[in-house]
């Protein structure tokens, strides 16, 4: 699925260029001149503004003789979307929506299991952000091969931490992060008190003898340590919401995202955790003190938090520089 960022609305033709986008509507080289498309200076589709019933008959009498059919519409709706996804099965055309609110796009990239070829969006952050999360899940679920390479096509260097010291972390809240997809063996969330340096912390994936696995899930911890987001920004536990999307990373290194349908938050014991990494870095998290929340050993197998012991090495990820309200800064910050 290919993004297009409509542009013609900025003054003096200073258009942006922003990562991740395939095509800009600029206005000059690629426009909509009345009923015809143009994508270079050439003529290569249609493009009909979707009022009633009748415009949608237009559109899809247009499916099979057009490259392209770019459609909006007046008040949104998926099911004319889906109306022409459906005409358009097997044919040569592709369908470019456009889109006006991010809660829409989710819709088209994945609309009838198959979703709109290309999304027109405006110049703007959140239309930017969901267009580049939904494009990413399409990349994971419909192996469709990528026009340029995405950020997380390339594999953390996942490094070893050295447990230097366990210790009683007292009662306090942990949080238990539960997904719309589910997680495979290997799996787990980057998390840390430190913006700098975390702990892969596995899935409950694994079985257990006494309660059930939640394939969905990673007990995280407690809400002051941080997550690695999907747009490489880190968040509080406790700022997390349902619908934030997660960078998920396999005991290889490999990531993918995910989006969070839920935060389940509950009073446990916990255990307080000290590491040093490769680079003698320091690092440190609480977390539940339970059978059932593990960490990834050196060997890629999930081992119980409870079973951990004093220079024991587990995987985690240790990132550059310091952050600032998630983001990361060349500034030098002491975090203990």
């Amino acid at each position: 699925m290919e993004i297009w960022l409509d542009v013609r609305t900025h003054s003096n033709g200073a258009a942006p260029v922003h990562e991740g986008m395939d095509r800009l509507i600029d206005g000059t080289e690629s426009y909509v001149d009345g009923s015809k498309l143009y994508l270079d200076k050439n003529m290569v589709g249609a493009a009909i503004h979707v009022t009633d019933s009748q415009d949608q008959e237009k559109a899809k009498s247009l499916i099979g003789s057009v490259g392209w059919l770019m459609v909006s519409f007046e008040s949104w709706s998926m099911i004319p979307l889906e109306n022409l996804i459906a005409a358009n099965e097997g044919t040569p055309t592709r369908i470019a929506a456009v889109m006006t609110t991010p809660a829409q796009i989710q819709g088209a990239a994945f609309a009838l299991q198959q979703g709109v070829d290309a999304i027109v969006i405006p110049d703007e952050q959140s239309m930017l952000e969901a267009a580049c999360i939904a494009k990413a899940q399409r990349l994971e679920r419909h192996g469709e091969a990528p026009a340029a390479p995405e950020n997380d096509a390339t594999p953390l260097s996942l490094s070893k931490l050295k447990i230097k010291s366990i210790e009683e972390g007292g009662i306090g809240e942990r949080y238990c992060i539960d997904f719309t997809s589910m997680l495979e063996l290997g799996e787990g969330m980057l998390v840390g008190s430190n913006a700098s340096s975390f702990m892969l912390v596995h899935g409950e994936t694994v079985p257990s003898e006494f309660v059930p696995s939640r394939p969905f899930r990673v007990n995280a911890g407690s809400p002051q340590s941080y997550a690695l987001m999907a747009d490489g920004t880190t968040k509080y536990l406790a700022e997390l919401n349902s619908g934030d999307c997660v960078t998920i990373a396999s005991k290889q290194g490999m990531t993918r995202q995910l989006v969070i349908g839920r935060l389940k938050i509950e009073q446990r014991p916990l255990l307080l955790f000290r590491w040093m990494d490769e680079n003698d870095k320091e690092g440190h998290m609480f977390l539940q003190q339970a059978e059932t929340v593990r960490a990834v050993d050196t060997s890629g197998n999930p081992v119980s938090v409870t079973s951990l012991r004093t220079d024991d090495q587990i995987l985690g990820w240790d990132d550059e520089g310091a952050r600032h309200i998630g983001v990361t800064i060349s500034s030098v910050v002491s975090e203990r």
